[in-house]
Order: C-alpha cells, then structure tokens, then sequence
C-alpha cells in the first residue's frame, strides 16, 4: 500500500488575483449571466453578474467611507441568505477580511470570535442577534455594529452603507480591489471542532482559488456549467458551504440560497436543483424519513427490497459486473419507488455532494443507486473545504476520492493523514505554538487515520484522538460503529465509548419523529416521554438490532457490548453538536458522564 499519493496542477494562480475576481471578471464577459435566484415571497427571481457587481462595488465604497481599512477583519453573523455573499464580495472588494459566525452562536463564542479577530465590525442579521452581541464584552469595543434586517423602519446595513459611499468614486473601489494580492487573507474562520476552544484558521485568495481551480480541474466540472442550479442550505459560515457557493458562481451554475430548513423538501420541487451540497446527517435523515413513511403506509417491504437492490446495484455496477437479473430487479424498482425519490428532490437532481464527516458506503451506494451520484469528499476548514473528491468516472464507494488537483497525501507510521498543496491554510490566527504543531515540514497534520490505496483513493478510518483503548489493550475506531448504527430509523445519534474500560459501550438517542411512530405502532401514548421509555423491552429490542447489526463490521473484542438510550437528543442548542451535527465527543461524555458510568456498573 502506498505511503504518498500526489496529482499536479494544471493551473496556477497569479500574486494578483483575489476572490473578487470571480464576480467581476463574470460581470465583464457576460453581464446579463445569472448569477443568484433570490427567493422573494413565493418565487426565485434572477440576479445577473451586472447587478451583482454594481451592489457590491456601492456596499464596498459604504464600508470604505466608514473606515473599513486593507486587512481589516469583519465579522459576518447571519443564516445563509442572498446578502450574505454580497457582503462576503464587498468586504473582499474594500481589501477587508471576513469572519463568519454561525447564527446560532452563543454570546460567548460571538464575543471571543469578534475579541480574538480583533474585528473592527460585525453585520448581525436580525435584532435578536443584536441583542446577543448587546450583551458581550466585545459589544462596546467594535467600531461598527451593522444589521442587515431593517430595524424601526432604519435601513438595513446595505441601504446604508449604499447610502454612506455615494461620495466614492469607482476608481477608488477599483484601486482598493486591485491592491488585494492573492496571499492576503481572505477569510478568518474560527473552527467550531469537537474539542477545545475555536481557533482562527486563516485562509488566503490563493487558498480559495486553489479550491475553485482544482475542482474545477476534477471530473466535477461536466455537471457544472452554465444552466444548472444549486439550492445551497448549508450555513454560510462553513467553508464547506462557502467554497462550493464559489465554485458554482465561478462555473457558471445558478446559485440559490435557503435557509427554513423545516420546508427544504417541499422548496425543492419549487427550485428544482440540478446538485445538492449536503453533510451525511441530512443524507441519512431523508432515508430514514422515506423509509418510515414507506413503513408508515404498509409498504415498507417493497421499500426495504427496493433499498437492498439499490445498494446491490450500485455496487456490483462499481465493479462492472450487473447481471441481468439485477438490472431487471432494479429497472422494477425504479418505476416503484426510485422515481419517487427523485422527484422528491425536484426531479433535475444530477449529483449530490457530501462533506462534512464520514458519508458511509451503504449511503453511498443507496443514493447513487436510486439514480442520484453522491460524491464524497473530504477535507477540514484548514484544506479550504475539499481536499479530496469522488467525481464521475473516478468513484469507489466508501472512500473519500482521490485529492484534487495541485494536492498530496500522506500517510505517516503511525497511519496519520498528512495534506499538503494549494488548498492548504497558511496558520492559525495569533496562534504560532498551535501552527508549529498543526504543520511540520510542510504537512498538515490532520488527525484523522486513514490509507491510501494506489490509485490514489483516500479512505478514514477514524479520529486520532477519538480511538478508543480498551483496557485489555485493543484499539478501537469509533466511527464505523456509530455510522451503522444511525442506520437505524429510531436512532439519531450515537456516541461509543469504552477507553480504558473493560469492553465497548454506546449512548443512543433517538430520532423524535421515528419515536412518535413507533409509539403508535406499540399502543403507547403519544404524550409518553422519552425518558419513560428508555428501559422499555420492546423499543430496547430495537435498538438492540442496530448494534447487532453494527457487531457484526468489527471483531468480538471491538464490538459493543452494552448500550444506555439517553432521555433527550444531542442539539447544537445545548453544545453537543457542531453546527454540521457532528456529535462533540468531549461534551457529550462529561455532560453524559453518569450514563456512562452506568454502563460500566454491575
């Protein structure tokens, strides 16, 4: 097995250019090119590459005119929404740097982004997040507080900074524009990880345009051009969401942005995205969801016959061996079933893209088997978003892809992902004992564990800090464990657990929806709590199958066995979930400390 896999770059970026290049240089070869579908009461309604770019030179001169200097950080806290990368555009165009804030952070987490930044502003997007920031230590220091809703009938931040630039003239914006050099900062983003406090991660107009070229320089770019759509939903503030946003706009792809996540399926079929970026929660959540209702309507059978093929499908269609019967099976199943699903996703759906955490093959395989390719990829906030992608023509299931162009891994002894190229972040933010350990020799050092294989295909196999020890001495993955058992439609998270402890455990919690009608199907109650049915036989049996099942991908001494259903979920609300629903281990087993215990008593 190979040790270091690189691929070179068919491009290069030049010491001059810089992120806003992206949008202007759109705006002066084609001008009436849509750029943005802004959702305006029922409809979506076009924005073109003109319009854009006369909005954001008149807010970039509203920032100028304010004392928004070159190199100056902005802190942007809002939901994903139209103005959000029109501002991103006009604080790049004023030689600033943006710093994106979840909007679901809490008063603390704003006040130690905006204090450790040193921002010189923050855009909040409504009142309520106002009144956060009202009430942080940070609120008094910052030189400007903007808001992009309209507050008591005051302008929004882009009326009024529209308004306070009129006496700055276009050469001045444009001589601001062309001084922003392609190894100057471009965002600040603060990593929300699982452990320990957010660290600025500093990424620069090259890192961007590294991102943008290489995937455009990857199989993905026939799937994005001109006349294709993208619904992005995920947060803004993710360098997930933001990269891809600027890879569709570079490409050529409409994009729109949508935030009532509750109402997102129904949008759909009104949008009609031609690709979807999603993380694997989402991806398991709408199995999960179809599968009940098809459970629901007593038709669960066919559904789980239809899933089974589906998967077989795709993976024998991998190795390029579909026997006849199978494509006859799935030919079936696809007026039945599959066709349904992709016009629940708005009928056009050509390929969805999966970051974030660990996909899982038998997603993988479902959703590409149903006619709908995920791609999956991997990469950190440090890699700029994706490092590596599967793209057509070049997929294995169950792996990360291959890295994109410009980029190499890795793999050190100890079996460490080690990434260096284009994409890579260039530090951390006032923070060199934390950059001196992240990157040595020029390698970034992950933390994951992982391999890859000759033809270049990266596949995780966990989290350096999160493997288990035994105390019998096994080391023990966590992830491939948790994945199998979110399979199940009653569960929504998993934690295992077990380091230094006599064999492996498992928190479980369990999905509200599913729950209420498992409830129904049991003759209990819907008002029952949660918590009374924790120790329940019937709903533990259940789950007991999902950790059979889970077993059943590991050896005796790494498989679960004893497991406590938790009375409540993990949320983002009470800490224990990233904002990409990633499960923040070390929350999770203080707050959860006496479950554990639990399952290690007598």
């Amino acid at each position: 097995m190979p040790s270091e896999y690189s691929v070179p770059a068919p491009f290069s970026i030049a010491d001059s250019a810089n992120s806003t290049d992206i949008i202007f240089d759109i705006a002066a070869k084609n001008p009436t090119h849509t750029v943005v579908l802004d959702k305006t009461g029922a409809t979506w309604a076009p924005l073109d590459a003109r319009t854009i770019t006369e909005r954001v030179t008149a807010i970039a001169k509203g920032f100028m005119a304010q004392g928004v200097k070159p190199g100056d950080r902005v802190a942007l806290l809002s939901a994903t929404r139209t103005e959000w990368i029109l501002l991103d555009f006009a604080i790049w165009t004023a030689g600033a740097v943006t710093v994106p804030i979840y909007e679901t952070s809490s008063g603390p987490q704003i006040d130690w982004i905006c204090s450790d930044s040193e921002a010189v502003g923050i855009i909040a997007e409504t009142s309520a997040h106002r009144m956060i920031l009202d009430h942080t230590d940070v609120a008094g220091k910052l030189a400007h507080r903007w808001q992009i809703d309209p507050v008591d009938g005051a302008p929004g931040v882009i009326e009024e900074l529209i308004a306070a630039g009129e006496a700055i003239s276009d050469e001045e914006v444009a001589a601001r524009r062309r001084g922003v050099r392609a190894d100057d900062p471009a965002i600040l983003i603060y990593t929300s990880g699982t452990t320990g406090r957010p660290k600025g991660c500093m990424l620069t107009h090259s890192n961007l345009l590294s991102e943008i070229e290489a995937v455009l320089s990857s199989g993905l770019r026939s799937l994005l051009m001109p006349g294709k759509r993208l619904l992005m939903f995920l947060p803004m503030a993710h360098v997930l969401a933001h990269a891809i946003t600027l890879v569709a706009i570079r490409s050529g792809v409409a994009v729109g942005f949508y935030n009532d996540i509750p109402n997102l399926v129904p949008e759909f079929a009104v949008f009609r995205p031609s690709l979807i970026l999603s993380v694997p929660r989402v991806f398991e959540k709408v199995y999960n969801t179809a599968r009940q209702k098809a459970h629901d309507d007593g038709k669960g059978k066919v559904f789980d016959m239809a899933a089974e093929t589906a998967i077989a499908y795709n993976t024998a269609k991998e190795r390029k061996s579909v026997g006849l019967a199978l494509r006859v099976r799935h030919a079936v199943f696809d007026r039945l079933v599959y066709a349904k699903l992709r016009a629940a996703l708005g009928g056009v759906c050509e390929l969805a893209i999966s970051g974030g955490a660990p996909l899982g093959a038998r997603l993988g395989h479902f959703f590409s088997g149903i006619g709908i390719p995920v791609y999956e990829g991997y990469g950190l906030t440090e890699t700029t978003a994706a490092f590596s992608v599967n793209t057509p023509g070049a997929v294995k299931v169950g792996t990360v892809g291959r890295p994109l162009a410009g980029n190499a891994v890795r793999i050190a002894e100890d079996g460490e992902i080690l990434l260096s190229g284009g994409v890579v972040f260039t530090g951390y933010w006032k923070n060199p004992a934390a950059t001196a350990e992240s990157i040595n020799d020029g390698w970034f050092h992950t933390g994951d564990i992982g391999k890859v294989d000759r033809d270049g295909f990266i596949s995780i196999t966990g989290r350096k800090k999160e493997i288990l020890v035994t105390a019998g001495g096994k080391n023990v993955s966590p992830a491939g464990l948790e994945d199998s058992i979110r399979a199940h439609p009653l569960v929504s998270q998993a934690l295992v657990v077990g380091d230094k402890q006599p064999f492996i455990g498992a928190l479980v919690t369990l999905d509200s929806e599913a729950l209420q009608t498992w409830k129904a199907q049991n003759a209990i109650p819907v008002a029952t709590p949660t918590a009374a049915l924790v120790d329940n036989a019937d709903l533990r049996s259940a789950i007991q199958s999902a950790i059979d099942e889970a077993n059943k991908t590991v050896s005796h001494a790494e498989a679960i066995k004893k497991f406590r259903l938790l009375p409540v979920d993990f949320s983002e609300e009470a800490g224990e979930l990233t904002p990409t629903l990633k499960v923040k281990r070390n929350v999770v087993s203080e707050k959860f400390a006496t479950e554990i215990e639990a399952i290690y008593a007598h």
